[in-house]
C-alpha cells in the first residue's frame, strides 16, 4: 500500500506526480473503516469528502502537502469536537484551533480524525476512556499504552500518515513503544501547548508520532518554535532536524544502574543492554554507567505535582459552562486525582506535599545535568513491563510504576525519544533515548543511528 511508504518517499512522489495523495487518503479511510471500530482507536472522524476538498485547496509545494494526521483528543479544533475522552465535553466544538494544529494546517497537512485516549490524560493504557478501551493493534487482547494510545495505534495501523500526542509523564513514548513506532517528547518549552487541555501545566509537552525517525523529525521541525500565545515556549530558532543525521565519533552512551533495578521484566533490560553494545560498536562510541540517584523518586515526585495541578486546572469544569461538574461525571482514576489534588492543596499551607515535590523535581533535574556532563545520551527501557491484558486489575501503585522510566525526562525538562527495538513474546519493545534540554537535533541523529 502507498500509505506504508516512508514520508520521505511520499513527499517525493507527491511533488513529481508519481503518487496521487488522494489515493493515499483513500487507503487511510479504508484502514479506518477496517480497524478503528474493532480497536477503538478514534473518537471522531472527518468526512472523506471534506478532507479531499481541503486537499484540492492546498499548494502542492507546502512541506506537508497531502499528509493526513490524527490529533490526540486533548487538542482543541474547529473541524471536529474536542472531548479529552470525557463525556463531560461530549460534542464540544472549540471556537479556535490549538497552535500545533494551526501550524500543521499551514504546512499543508490535513486533520483526518481525533484519537482515543485516557480521559483527561489520566492513564498508561487508554483503558480509562469514556468512549471505551483502546486496543493494541499487535494484540487486541492487550493495552495499547497511554494516554496517547489512539494516535499511536492510528499510525501503527496506517489510518493516517502521522499523529500528534501529548506527553506529561510518558504519554507519547509509552504507546509508541507498545505500537512499534517512533515518538518524540521534546524539551519543555520547545513546542507550544496553547490550545491543549492540560493535565499538568509544568510537565506537559507536545510531540510527534510517526512511522520512522525522518518523519518524526520533519514534524517536530514544523510544530516547534516560539508562540506569542504561550509564554513557556523557547525563543531560539528551530533547526532543520533532518539536515545532519551524522553523529560525531566518540559518543558516550549512559546506562543507569538505578533504571536497571526498576525494570521488572529482565528480558526488556537485556535487550536494551544488547542494543547499547551494538550501537556503541556501530558509531565508535563507549558505554558508561551514570548515577541517577534521585530518579527512583520520580513516581513519588510526579504524582503530587500532577494531582495538584490537575485539580487546579479543572475548577473551570464546575457545571456552569459545559453542563456537568467534573467530580459528578468522571471516572474512578480522574476522581482519585481530583480528590488527591484537593487534599494536597488543602494541606499545602504547611508546605507538606507540592513544594516538597518541587524540591525533589529540582534534584532529579540536577541529576540529569550532572549525567549529561559525563555522557552524551542516556538509554533506557520505555516501560518496565510488556503491555498487559486488557481489563487486568492492577493497583494504582502498579499502574503509576509503569511510568518509572519516562517520568524523569518530564521532571527534568529534557528531550527524549523512542524507536522500535525489537519484539519480546511477539510484542513490540521500544528503546528510550534521552538527551540534554534542547538537544533535539543530536537526539534525532542518535535515534536515526539506532533505526538504520
Amino acid at each position: 500500500m502507498l500509505i506504508d511508504k516512508p514520508m520521505s518517499e511520499l513527499i517525493k512522489g507527491f511533488r513529481d506526480g508519481s503518487i496521487n495523495p488522494v489515493d493515499v487518503i483513500n487507503e487511510s479511510y479504508k484502514n479506518i473503516n477496517n480497524h478503528s471500530s474493532s480497536l477503538n482507536t478514534l473518537i471522531s472522524v472527518r468526512d472523506k469528502t471534506d478532507v479531499i476538498k481541503e486537499l484540492k485547496r492546498l499548494d502542492p509545494s507546502l512541506p506537508l502537502y497531502g499528509f493526513t494526521y490524527v490529533l490526540k483528543d486533548s487538542y482543541v479544533t474547529t473541524e471536529l469536537p474536542t472531548t479529552c475522552a470525557s463525556k463531560i465535553l461530549d460534542g464540544y466544538y472549540s471556537p479556535y484551533d490549538a497552535t500545533v494544529h494551526q501550524k500543521l494546517k499551514k504546512a499543508g497537512a490535513i486533520l483526518i480524525a481525533k484519537g482515543n485516549q485516557d480521559a483527561w490524560g489520566h492513564g498508561t493504557s487508554t483503558e480509562n476512556s469514556d468512549y471505551g478501551m483502546g486496543k493494541n493493534p499487535w494484540d487486541p487482547t492487550r493495552v495499547v499504552g497511554g494516554s496517547s494510545g489512539g494516535p499511536a495505534a492510528a499510525v501503527s495501523m496506517r489510518m493516517c500518515n502521522f499523529a500528534i500526542g501529548e506527553d506529561t509523564g510518558g504519554s507519547i513514548r509509552n504507546p509508541a513503544s507498545h505500537c512499534g513506532i517512533v515518538g518524540i517528547k521534546p524539551s519543555y518549552g520547545r513546542v507550544s501547548r496553547y490550545g491543549v487541555i492540560d493535565l499538568a501545566m509544568s510537565l506537559d509537552q507536545v510531540g510527534p508520532l510517526a512511522q520512522d525517525v525522518y518523519g518524526a523529525a520533519l514534524l517536530l521541525g514544523v510544530i516547534a518554535g516560539h508562540s506569542d500565545s504561550d509564554s513557556t515556549t523557547f525563543e531560539e530558532a528551530v533547526p532543520d532536524y533532518n539536515k545532519n543525521l551524522t553523529l560525531p565519533k566518540l559518543i558516550k552512551l549512559g546506562l543507569s544502574p538505578e533504571f536497571e533495578k526498576l525494570c521488572s521484566n529482565k528480558k526488556i533490560y537485556a535487550l536494551i543492554k544488547k542494543k547499547a553494545e551494538e550501537l556503541a560498536k556501530k558509531i565508535g562510541g563507549e558505554i558508561k554507567k551514570v548515577q541517577l540517584k534521585y530518579t527512583p523518586l520520580g513516581v513519588q515526585t510526579y504524582y503530587p505535582l500532577v494531582y495538584t495541578e490537575f485539580f487546579s486546572g479543572t475548577r473551570k469544569f464546575d457545571g456552569r459552562r459545559f453542563g456537568k461538574k467534573i467530580e459528578d461525571s468522571c471516572g474512578e482514576e480522574v476522581l482519585r486525582r481530583i480528590l488527591g489534588g484537593k487534599e494536597i492543596s488543602r494541606a499545602e499551607f504547611h508546605g507538606t506535599y507540592y513544594r516538597k515535590a518541587l524540591k525533589a523535581k529540582e534534584l532529579i533535574k540536577k541529576d540529569f545535568e550532572t549525567a549529561f556532563g559525563e555522557v552524551d545520551f542516556i538509554l533506557s527501557p520505555v516501560t518496565p513491563e510488556l503491555p498487559y491484558i486488557l481489563g487486568h486489575k492492577i493497583t494504582p501503585e502498579e499502574d503509576y510504576a509503569l511510568d518509572a522510566f519516562t517520568i524523569p525526562a518530564n521532571l527534568a525538562g529534557i528531550c527524549a525519544g523512542v524507536v522500535p527495538l525489537g519484539r519480546i513474546d511477539g510484542l513490540p519493545v521500544g528503546l528510550q533515548v534521552m538527551g540534554a534540554a534542547f538537544a533535539e537535533e543530536r537526539l534525532i541523529a542518535l535515534m536515526n543511528a539506532v533505526s538504520i
